[in-house]
């Protein structure tokens, strides 16, 4: 198969030629050859790579580590157990976010459940997250005032700052907000 232009390179690998400029610009696939006019042309080695990082992204793999993987799958001495390394880290992380997004599903299920959802003003769900003014303890410990990116590519334990620093706790934010909800009066 010859050279390809940029749209063409980016059908083949399934990403637009956007994220192809974002590629090069970060140095994950290597300059390309040009034409006279300064047009790119990419030939299937480059094509491979664009496919690798987009299946290795759809896996939640950040951009750090696809680099690594790449740099891995371009080594032909490579230890096999640091592939595995790798994508093993990747897969806590993933296990640790579908933990949390559980632990949300069944805060927010159980607010859900406490709204009557008819014509009334009440609502239950705005009271509840209303009255969270007060911080939760869980354990004797006040709850943790971090939100955690919940995202592809984040790393796990990545916390910003929410609203004011806090003392570090080991618990996340939606884990004390649950914690939180049991404690408050069944209607």
């Amino acid at each position: 198969m010859g050279h390809m232009n940029i749209g063409d390179a980016a059908a083949a690998a399934g990403v637009t030629p956007k994220m192809i400029r974002h590629y090069e610009s970060l140095g994950m696939i290597p300059d390309v050859q040009r034409t006279e006019a300064g047009y790119r042309l990419y030939s299937e080695r480059e094509v491979g790579m664009l496919r690798f990082i987009r299946q290795a992204r759809a896996l939640g793999f950040s951009v750090k580590q696809i680099d690594s993987l790449l740099a891995l799958w371009r080594d032909d001495s490579r230890a096999s157990r640091e592939v595995k390394e790798l994508a093993r880290q990747q897969l806590a992380e993933l296990e640790e976010r579908q933990r949390e997004i559980d632990e949300m599903r069944s805060t927010l299920s159980a607010l859900v459940a406490k709204c009557k959802g008819d014509d009334d003003p009440h609502c239950a769900i705005l009271e509840e997250l209303s009255a969270a003014g007060q911080p939760a303890k869980v354990d004797g410990k006040p709850a943790a005032k971090t939100l955690k990116q919940v995202r592809a590519g984040s790393t796990a334990g990545t916390a910003k700052p929410c609203h004011a620093p806090a003392k570090s706790s080991s618990q996340p934010a939606h884990a004390a907000l649950t914690a939180w909800l049991q404690t408050l009066p069944q209607r």
